[in-house]
């Protein structure tokens, strides 16, 4: 069955087999986060990006492969529930944005903007977005053979950017963060997966940009 991107929370994981990882997708209650785990397909690491809730289940996905990291990809709770528990189980090391540290249960290693995320033989690159926390990032990975792939968390969704509480100063700060540092740099059919919901590309969104500007959300 080919990847689609769409899971629903209890439901079943989707998985999408990309050149150097195996990128599983799950939806956690009860605010139906997205979960990634993400394997080497060369030496079977794994990381897994927000580890949002419902403990057991993450572990059951990680399995007895065993788990190098965690990746937060920013300090809302609703991203981190099962953080403290998946990091006591697996002994993962815990990374997250150095602007965002203070809002975790657990101390984290800290994170800035091009620094690179390991998974066995793969990479993937921490970009800095700043406005719906101080300290959001987004992951991305460029597959050797294929389209760039973006682990968004909760900044850039499909429809828009994510939320900046109506504050005019973070959203413009966000906006332009998305803008210059993930549309100007990555290609159209750059495929992104974001922290709730389906995923997009970057080339379907990208004419909807002044449209994100003009509504100020």
């Amino acid at each position: 069955m080919s990847y689609t991107g769409s899971v629903t929370a209890g439901g079943p994981p989707a998985v999408r087999e990309l050149t150097g990882l195996t990128v599983t997708k799950v939806s956690v209650g009860p605010m139906d986060n997205n979960a990634y785990l993400l394997r080497c397909r060369a030496t079977g690491e794994q990381a897994l990006i927000d580890a949002a809730n419902e403990a057991p289940r993450l572990l059951d996905l990680v399995g007895d492969a065993g788990l190098a990291t965690v990746v937060t990809t920013h300090r809302h709770m609703d991203h981190w529930v099962a953080l403290e528990e998946v990091v006591a189980k697996t002994g993962a090391r815990a990374l997250v944005h150095v602007d965002d540290a203070e809002g975790l249960p657990i101390t984290a290693q800290p994170l800035a903007d091009g620094d690179l995320v390991r998974v066995g033989e793969q990479a993937l690159e921490v970009i800095h977005l700043r406005g719906h926390t101080p300290g959001s990032i987004a992951l991305l990975y460029r597959d050797p053979a294929g389209t760039p792939h973006l682990f968004t968390g909760d900044s850039l969704f499909p429809g828009g950017v994510g939320n900046t509480d109506r504050d005019p100063q973070r959203f413009a700060q966000l906006v332009d963060d998305v803008e210059h540092r993930l549309f100007d740099r990555l290609p159209d059919e750059t495929w992104f997966y974001p922290g709730h919901g389906k995923d997009s590309t970057l080339g379907a969104e990208r004419p909807s940009l002044p449209q994100w500007r003009a509504r100020g959300w």
